[in-house]
Parts: structure tokens; sequence; C-alpha cells
């Protein structure tokens, strides 16, 4: 089985994006903040030419290729985050006990979940903003990972469990996510 020829794929930088490659480390920054990320891999090589950033690999395997793909994929991530950022949209759901729920530093607070005494807690990670109105939570921020585990780990810590999830109902779901909407 021979292989030959070269894989790439190109992303383009937008105006105001500033991108830096260092080694296998890329550095994005725009007006909504800064990324940072390193990319490891011993076939694929990022480099930057004419306005876009290419990531390449010559002589690909099928995994190579799907590497190249994920590493596209993640800088087009950082390129969007720094320029648009993400947003996460959740709700707060209760019908039995009111449910009291706020940010501090970086942990999310969940009390009076079901009633319990004690309160549960779930981990902000980055500089994922939270901001909320009544029922309503929205999470923003530039990384698209930061924003989305916030967002996991606030559903998983509101997860019930030795009660019948079709009668209790109660916990925070994400209703919104970027890319895909609940129209």
């Amino acid at each position: 089985m021979t292989m030959t020829g070269m894989i790439e794929e190109k992303v383009n930088i937008p105006t105001g994006v500033k991108v830096e490659i260092m080694d296998q480390t890329v550095k994005v920054s725009g007006p909504n903040g800064k990324l940072s990320r390193e990319f490891v891999h011993n076939r694929a090589k990022i480099s930057e030419r004419e306005g876009k950033i290419i990531v390449s690999c010559e002589m690909p395997r099928v995994k190579d290729k799907a590497v190249v793909g994920t590493f596209a994929s993640h800088i087009r991530n950082m390129i969007e985050g720094v320029t648009n950022g993400f947003t996460y949209k959740m709700k707060v759901v209760y019908s039995h006990f009111p449910i009291k729920a706020y940010a501090k530093g970086d942990k999310f607070i969940i009390e009076n979940f079901l009633g319990e005494r004690t309160p549960r807690k779930a981990s902000i990670f980055g500089d994922t903003k939270i901001a909320i109105k009544g029922n309503e939570i929205a999470l923003t921020g530039a990384d698209i990972e930061a924003v989305s585990q916030t967002a996991a780990n606030i559903e998983r810590s509101t997860k019930i469990k030795n009660f019948d999830s079709r009668v209790f109902q109660d916990g925070i779901y994400i209703v919104e996510k970027p890319g895909r909407t609940n129209a």
C-alpha cells in the first residue's frame, strides 16, 4: 500500500485577530481576549502563510488526516472565541423546592436542591462568566471548552439519584448551545 501526497487544511485569519505560532503552540488574540493552545503531534505541522493558518501533514495515514482536521477545527474555535465568544444558556427547573443558584469565586453553588441542606457545587473553568436572571443562566467566554465544561458540570451537579426522574424533573438544564438552537 503506497501513500503519496500531502493533506492541508486552511483557516482564514479575520481582520482584528492576531495569531502567533511558536513551535507547537498557537496563540490567538482578538477583541474578546487571548487564547493559547499546544498542538502536539509528530507528523502534523502548523504554519502561517498569506493571512491563513495552514495545518498540514505529508504522507498522511487515515489517523493523521483526522488529526489535521481536528487541529484546524480547534483553531477555528479559538478564532471564533476571541472574535465573537461562545454562549451557553441554561434553565433552572423546579416544582417541589425552589432552587437558589449563584456563582461565588470559581464555584457555582446550588442551594435547596430537592430540599437538601448541603449545597451542591460545580466548578467554573477558565474565564467563564455567569449571568443569572431569574430562572435563566447564561454562560459566556472565549474558550468553548471552558464554557461547555462549566455548563456540563452545572447540569451534572443536579443529577437526581434515588428518585423517580419522571416525577422529580428538578434540575438545571442546558437549553441552548452555540451552533444549535431549540426552536
